[in-house]
This record gives structure tokens, C-alpha cells and sequence, in this order.
């Protein structure tokens, strides 16, 4: 489970369903699969499940965060490969954190500063976004703004205070939250029953060999402390006598 060929049969599925789109091109559709990936702790590991996705002429949506302490959005590294997937036909999206925001007029006004400012910095124009870790409350509000998309609208998004199996839902929603598929899985069965679907994946949770929770984990801060270990590399030239001893 999440390895690089699980993701592939997914692609496959809905490549041959002929349902697969954006969520722009969703809005005039009856029937849609829109896949979706909001961006936690790696830049790299969406950026080869994005690669991934180009090898089989399919693109998708990536949301990135601005407040994060994982990675650094602006950094050149970072900034070339979100360009690199934005010119190759993913669409780039901001994922807004509340940071414990509960006032929702603000909370409007900080993701309109977070699009404006994200779009300024990496020179591709915003205008999409979803919510890093929903409340009720955000997704209650169903927040909309001219020309904007929010991955949480009723457009794309069913919203109900207590769901069971039995709740009438305008769109399947499924998502690999916690490293498990949550809502159903996105098999062909699944995929294909429901007219409107929204499948959410979180690329840190993704890799070629596929591993449990507690390997995963172990590899991507593995793969964080390579990276942290050549930034200062690059940058002190006294690190290198004591890099090998660390």
C-alpha cells in the first residue's frame, strides 16, 4: 500500500473512467474524478509523485503551504520544481493553515493575502486553495470568493455534521489521511459508482517501495536530515570536518 505502482493502478482507473479533471474543469462536468495532493513536510516526495504522474500523461492539483516549518516554500530548490510541475500542466495551489484562526472573516482575509502573496513570490498565478486541517466551523462556512477555488466547496465537497453510511453525499470524498485510505478506497468499484468524486492524497505518505507508517516515517526524516546536513554543507565550509561524525 502507497507505493509507486499502487498510485499507478489509481491513475489507471481513472484514466480509463475518462473522468479525470481539475477542479475548474469540474465545474462543468456531471461526473468527475478530481485528484488532489496537499503538501506536508516534502517538497521532494510531491515532486517525484508529480514526475510520476507526467510519465502516465496525467496531471493533477498540488496545494503548498506557506507556514510551514517542514520546508521552505521559497527556497530555489523548492521554487524550481514547483515551477518545473506548474509549466508541465499540474495546477499549484495554496494549502492555507488556520494556525488556531477561528474568526472566520479573518481567516478569509489571511487566504486572500496567502494567494496574493504565494503568486507574487513564485511568479504563477494562484487561484485555487484548500484548508490545511478543516474545523466544522471552515467547513460549515462553505468560503468562496470570486473566480477562487476552494477544494472544500459544496462543488466539490459534501459536508455534513454526522456522517454515516447512509448520508445522502453530492460528492465521494477519500482521502489517505493518517496513512491509511479513509471514506472507501479508490478502487475501480468505488471510483465508478459515485458520479462526483474528490480523492486526497498527501505525497509524504507515497514513495517507490511503499512502506508502513512507522517506515515511512523513519524515511522521510531520514531524507530531512540529508537535506538539512547538505544545506549546511553548502553553506559552512568548516561543517565538512565533522560531517562523518555525526
Amino acid at each position: 500500500m502507497f507505493s509507486y505502482s499502487d498510485y499507478k493502478e489509481i491513475i489507471n482507473i481513472i484514466k480509463e473512467s475518462g473522468r479525470g479533471c481539475n477542479f475548474r474543469q469540474a465545474q462543468a462536468r456531471d461526473k468527475f474524478i478530481i485528484m488532489r495532493h496537499d503538501v506536508e513536510f516534502s517538497v521532494d516526495r510531491a515532486f517525484a509523485l508529480s514526475k510520476l504522474e507526467l510519465s502516465m500523461d496525467f496531471t493533477s492539483t498540488y496545494f503548498f503551504q506557506w507556514t510551514n516549518n517542514s520546508y521552505n516554500i521559497l527556497s530555489k530548490k523548492n521554487m524550481d520544481m514547483i515551477k518545473y510541475m506548474h509549466e508541465r500542466g499540474h495546477v499549484i495551489g495554496l494549502h492555507f493553515a488556520l494556525n488556531g484562526l477561528t474568526d472566520m472573516e479573518l481567516v478569509r482575509k489571511k487566504i486572500l493575502q496567502e494567494i496574493h502573496v504565494l503568486s507574487e513570490m513564485i511568479g504563477v498565478e494562484i487561484t485555487e486553495f484548500s484548508i490545511h486541517r478543516p474545523s466544522a466551523d471552515v467547513l460549515r462556512e462553505n468560503i468562496k470568493f470570486p473566480g477562487i477555488i476552494n477544494a472544500y466547496q459544496d462543488e466539490f465537497f459534501t459536508f455534513s455534521e454526522n456522517v454515516t453510511e447512509s448520508t445522502p453525499l453530492h460528492v465521494k470524498y477519500i482521502s489517505d489521511a493518517k496513512h491509511r485510505w479513509n471514506y472507501g478506497t479508490p478502487d475501480a468499484a468505488t471510483l465508478l459508482e459515485n458520479d462526483r468524486v474528490q480523492i486526497l492524497t498527501h505525497p509524504y505518505s507515497w514513495t517507490k517501495k511503499g512502506y508502513d507508517n512507522l517506515e515511512n516515517f523513519r524515511t522521510l526524516i531520514q531524507e530531512r536530515n540529508e537535506e538539512l546536513m547538505d544545506t549546511i554543507d553548502n553553506e559552512c565550509k568548516h561543517f565538512a570536518s565533522v560531517r562523518d561524525l555525526l
